[in-house]
């Protein structure tokens, strides 16, 4: 996942000034914030003067503004959380918005540790302690301080998990921001990862040879806007250096000779204003302009006004469309003209950086103390009243109360997750209708940096208008990846078509592109030492790179696919954040805000128990009812074990149905007080039976019903079969009915209609 590049007067492309500094010092910020609020973190407001404490409450206003709050009103989670006892009271309102921005320049100013309640309430007049209370509690649940990774955060973690259990599936940004946070609750927490390794689409490795490494970034690599990011906060708590990508990207023509200053600015003007009336003619077209794509409008537009008409031109224009398409990691024939960048208000502030050292490192730190279970490839999640069940490949089945997915929306899109019951329509309609788009790299390590120490980006002009994003930009990662590294960027159609090239055909062709800039140059391009390529589309835990606004779509798609179903299941992923999409940090603030709604949703369901186990036991009693009944005609039925399943999906070996496992012995030992006709008659007591008949039950596949079948040896040798191979998690039949609800009702469900039908087919037959 690669967000998008910096941006100019509303549209997201490459700036090209000249800067001075490069790199960022992270605990600078920390200086300068002690400096804002007047040294100290613990410095007592109520000490101050007058106009100190105005200027310290206007700075605080400042920082809080930067974080996404409105400078003189609350956001719409403060208002559904009741912050504020008389929210029409506006003396009230402003009193609490003071204390809340303080809590947050308070904590800011030093984000390694720790902020207590307490610490606030040193600082600030004890005639607003339920103020401090109400803010506290709020920033602190909501993921907005005390975040993160240091020693200090990590040590609140409390020793008993007290509350609910939750499944997270992927573990990626967003499932460890989730994790972290709902362990700092008190739940339980375990991660499915599908890949051997954390990250999801933030991928670090290392490239080189001889011992002689660097790492080098695969996936999302760049930090789009320092100001205010949580992966600043990240990198600020664990003294990561990062280097802020120069302004300065020199283009060169497709034979080599470098684009002319005066002709690249008239160009990027015409570009500007090409998107400029784009928006004004959404505008004009209104509800129309849903269903018109931007790269249609731009075209439309360019031969009305008669620009870019020259070959020259239209190459250099092209290279723009190219770095937008790269921005939305989609061709511009896909993207929404109407809503392509109803994101732009939310943009982070602040330069652009890479992470020294890639962003492994966050993802590493985020790691420590988060249970992930490594190659669990979530194939079906259950959900229900009862609780949740999430079935990965080979059948092995884990529970919880509630799950929380955050695989990518490519995965989604696929279906290879299927859903019991299934989502609801409109939810499904979202996933459709978003876009889900492409962004592939080309990776080398060269002996040397022969493109200059001084160059963070350069672009390529290509003459086929079809091939615009192929090899278009390079970016050097030679500050921060320990090495020569040098990533061609390949974006819209040609990146769809760069994951069935061969990589040594599409090596050559890079490497011819950079001899024929930095030859005629005098400057020798050696072989790599090192070349890898990426295939994200073909990537059957990603299906692509990260999601745009599709035609059709819009951004309240994002807010649908974020919607909590039943209270049971939850969804984060940057697809999921409207206001931060295609961006790392979108990916971590949605977990975050994941977790608060774990959180309240478990206290909703605490207060309400009472109520929910009357519905339950009344639920249960219908499901053991329908369990006992389909295990009377068992489909498969060998030893102990006897296995239920649709009728419907009888040539679909990974549908999922139920095993039970009879256990229990009522042959008669005491053969001194019955002749051998009473026990044959089965006159033995109760009292004299070795053991009662129960049963334990399991959810399985059918493929997994086979190979009990076929395993070799007696009904023992299968049960210790049952466990090696698939790990499964026998429970009984109040546990069974709970669970797997879903499940037994739509088994009972499909059996009823596939008799109905066999009814009616030997009607027709009689006829």
């Amino acid at each position: 996942m690669d967000p998008p590049p910096p941006s100019l007067s509303g549209g997201r492309r490459l700036s090209r000034r000249a800067v001075k500094r490069t790199n960022y010092d992270e605990s600078l910020l920390d200086s300068l914030l002690h400096d804002h609020i007047g040294g100290p973190r613990r410095r007592n407001r109520r000490n101050l003067t007058a106009a100190e404490r105005q200027n310290e409450t206007e700075t605080e206003a400042m920082i809080a503004v930067s974080l996404g709050f409105p400078i003189d009103s609350l956001l719409d989670a403060e208002v559904s959380a009741g912050v504020v006892d008389l929210p029409d009271d506006g003396a009230v309102q402003n009193d609490y918005i003071v204390v809340r921005n303080h809590i947050l320049a308070q904590w800011r100013s030093n984000v390694r540790s720790y902020l207590s309640k307490a610490e606030i309430r040193e600082t600030v007049s004890r005639q607003y302690d339920h103020l401090i209370s109400s803010a506290y509690d709020f920033l602190l649940e909501h993921g907005y301080i005390n975040f993160g990774v240091p020693p200090a955060i990590r040590a609140q973690l409390p020793d008993k998990q007290d509350k609910g259990s939750v499944i997270i599936i992927g573990s990626g940004l967003a499932g460890l921001a989730a994790a972290r946070q709902l362990l700092s609750f008190g739940f339980k927490v375990l991660i499915l990862e599908g890949r051997d390794r954390p990250g999801g689409r933030v991928f670090t490795t290392k490239m080189g040879k001889n011992h002689n490494f660097a790492s080098v970034d695969l996936g999302g690599s760049v930090i789009t806007g320092i100001h205010a990011n949580p992966l600043g906060v990240l990198s600020r708590q664990l003294g990561i250096r990062l280097h802020k990508i120069r302004d300065s990207c020199p283009l060169f023509w497709p034979d080599g000779t470098a684009v002319d200053q005066r002709m690249d600015a008239e160009v990027d003007f015409v570009f500007n204003k090409l998107l400029e009336n784009a928006a004004r003619l959404r505008e004009v077209l209104g509800e129309s302009a849903n269903d018109i794509s931007l790269g249609s409008a731009i075209e439309r537009l360019q031969k009305l006004y008669g620009v870019a008409r020259k070959i020259e031109e239209r190459e250099l224009l092209d290279w723009h469309l190219a770095n937008l398409e790269y921005a939305n990691a989609g061709s511009l024939s896909d993207l929404s003209l109407a809503h392509w960048d109803q994101d732009d208000p939310y943009e982070m502030g602040g330069d652009h950086c890479f992470l020294a050292g890639g962003n492994w490192r966050l993802i590493h730190a985020l790691c420590e103390d988060v249970p992930i279970l490594y190659k669990k490839t979530v194939t079906r999640i259950a959900y229900g009243e009862g609780g949740v069940e999430v079935v990965v490949v080979g059948g092995q089945i884990f529970q919880a109360d509630m799950v929380l997915c955050t695989v990518p929306l490519g995965v989604l899109k696929s279906g290879t997750i299927k859903f019991d019951p299934e989502l609801p329509p409109q939810k499904l309609q979202a996933i459709d209708r978003l876009g889900f788009g492409l962004l592939n790299k080309l990776a080398m390590i060269f002996p040397y940096v022969f493109w200059g120490e001084e160059v963070d980006t350069f672009g390529c002009l290509r003459k086929e208008q079809t091939k615009r994003g192929e090899f278009f930009l390079f970016y050097g990662y030679h500050t921060v990846s320990g090495g020569a590294v040098l990533i061609a960027l390949i974006a819209g159609e040609a990146s769809l078509n760069f994951e069935q090239s061969n990589p040594l055909t599409s090596l050559h062709h890079v490497l011819s592109i950079l001899r024929g800039i930095y030859g005629p140059r005098g400057v020798s391009v050696p072989d790599p030492i090192q070349t890898i390529c990426t295939r994200w589309g073909n990537d059957p835990l990603s299906r692509g790179s990260y999601s745009h606004v599709r035609v059709g779509s819009s951004g309240n798609d994002y807010n649908v696919l974020a919607e909590n179903v039943k209270g049971r299941l939850f969804f984060a992923g940057e697809a999921t954040n409207r206001e931060y999409p295609a961006t790392m940090h979108g990916a971590f603030l949605s977990g975050l805000r994941e977790a608060s709604c774990i959180l309240q949703t478990w206290r909703e369901q605490f207060v309400n128990k009472s109520i929910s186990k009357k519905f339950l036991h009344k639920n249960l009693r219908l499901c053991s009812d329908i369990l006992v009944d389909l295990f009377r005609s068992p489909d498969l039925e060998f030893g102990i074990y006897s296995f239920i399943f649709d009728p419907s999906t009888m040539d679909d070996l990974n549908t999922m149905g139920l095993m039970r496992i009879t256990f229990g012995n009522f042959k008669c030992e005491d053969s001194r007080k019955h002749s051998s006709n009473e026990k044959l008659n089965g006159h033995c007591q109760l009292s004299e039976l070795q053991g009662q008949e129960f049963h334990l039950y399991a959810c399985v596949s059918r493929e997994a019903a086979r190979q009990v079948k076929l395993a070799s040896g007696d009904d023992k040798a299968r049960l210790h079969f049952l466990s090696k191979k698939f790990g499964l998690k026998l429970m009984g039949f109040s546990d069974t009915c709970n669970l797997s609800h879903s499940l037994i009702v739509n088994i009972s469900c499909a059996r009823k209609s596939h008799y109905k039908k066999l009814r009616t087919m030997h009607h027709k037959v009689h006829l």
